[in-house]
C-alpha cells in the first residue's frame, strides 16, 4: 500500500513514517508539506506514485486538510482518506468527507494499526472501470453538490450507505453526499438495487459473489463482492437468502 504522508511540520511526518515501518514493509511512504505538494504528487498514477492512502492533518498553512480532501476526491481515482490532528473539533466534518479514520496526535501505534486495517478495506480499485452501456429509459439520480447539480445514471451507482444525516453513494469512480433516506431509494429504484444490511443498498447488476466474512467488530459473518469494488460489504443474517436468490437470477 502507498501511503502519503500529509503534514506541515516535518517531525510530525517522522513520526508516522517511523509507525509505519514499524507497521511492515508493504508500507511504501511518500511526504508532503503542503496541500499543493500532495496534490502534485496524487496526479501522478503510474509506478509507485499511485497513492492509495493519505494520512492528512487538518490545520496546515495556507490550504488546510478539509479544503485539500474535498480537491482530493475530485480526483478520477481518489486515495482513502485519514486525517492526522491534534484537535477533536473537526471530527464531524472529517466523517462528512467519507473518511476512513479519524486519529488524534500524538497517534500510537496500535491505534494506527486499526485505521490502516479500516483503509485496506475500502481502497479504491485503482484500475478504471467502465460503467455499462445506458440504456435510453436508464433512470438517474441528481444531487446537489457545491453550487450544481450532478447527474448520476443508475448504472453507475455501487451501493448506497446510510451515515447519521445523509447517505453516501458510491459509484465507480467516487463518492457523492445524497439527502434523502435509504427507505426512499429503495421504492424509488427496487429494480436496480436491493437491500443487504440495514445501512446499506448495493446494486442488483454489481453482484458478483457473497462471501463468509469475519469482521472484527462483529464477529463471523457474510458479506457482498461487487464488480469493481475492492472492499467487502457486510451482509444481515436476514438478507442472505435474498443475496443468493439475486445471485442465480443474474
Amino acid at each position: 500500500m502507498h501511503v502519503l504522508i500529509v503534514d506541515d511540520e516535518a517531525l510530525a511526518r517522522s513520526r508516522l513514517r517511523a509507525l509505519l515501518t514499524d507497521c511492515g514493509p508493504e508500507y511504501t511512504v511518500q511526504e508532503a508539506s503542503h496541500a499543493a505538494d500532495a496534490m502534485a504528487q496524487l496526479q501522478t498514477r503510474t509506478g509507485a506514485g499511485f497513492v492509495d492512502l493519505v494520512l492528512l492533518d487538518i490545520h496546515m498553512p495556507g490550504q488546510d486538510g478539509l479544503s485539500l480532501a474535498k480537491a482530493i476526491q475530485q480526483l478520477p481515482f481518489p486515495p482513502t482518506i485519514v486525517f492526522v490532528t491534534a484537535h477533536l473539533d473537526h471530527a464531524v466534518s472529517a466523517f462528512e468527507l467519507d473518511a476512513a479514520d479519524y486519529l488524534t496526535k500524538p497517534v500510537r501505534l496500535a491505534r494506527l494499526q486499526q485505521a490502516l486495517a479500516k483503509a485496506q478495506r475500502i481502497t479504491r480499485t485503482p484500475e478504471p472501470i467502465s460503467a455499462p452501456p445506458l440504456p435510453d429509459n436508464e433512470p438517474a439520480l441528481l444531487i446537489q453538490e457545491r453550487g450544481r447539480t450532478v447527474r448520476i445514471p443508475m448504472a453507475e451507482v455501487l451501493f448506497f450507505k446510510a451515515e447519521q444525516k445523509y447517505v453516501t453513494v458510491r459509484t465507480f469512480s467516487r463518492s457523492y453526499i445524497l439527502d434523502g433516506s435509504l427507505q426512499e431509494l429503495e421504492a424509488r429504484y427496487a429494480e436496480h438495487i436491493m437491500r443487504v444490511h440495514r445501512s446499506m443498498l448495493v446494486a442488483r447488476r454489481a453482484l458478483r459473489s457473497l462471501e463468509k466474512h469475519f469482521d472484527a467488530e462483529e464477529g463471523e459473518g457474510w458479506a457482498v463482492r461487487l464488480q469493481g469494488l475492492a472492499e467487502l460489504l457486510p451482509v444481515s443474517r436476514r438478507q442472505v437468502a435474498a443475496v443468493r436468490e439475486a445471485l442465480t437470477e443474474q
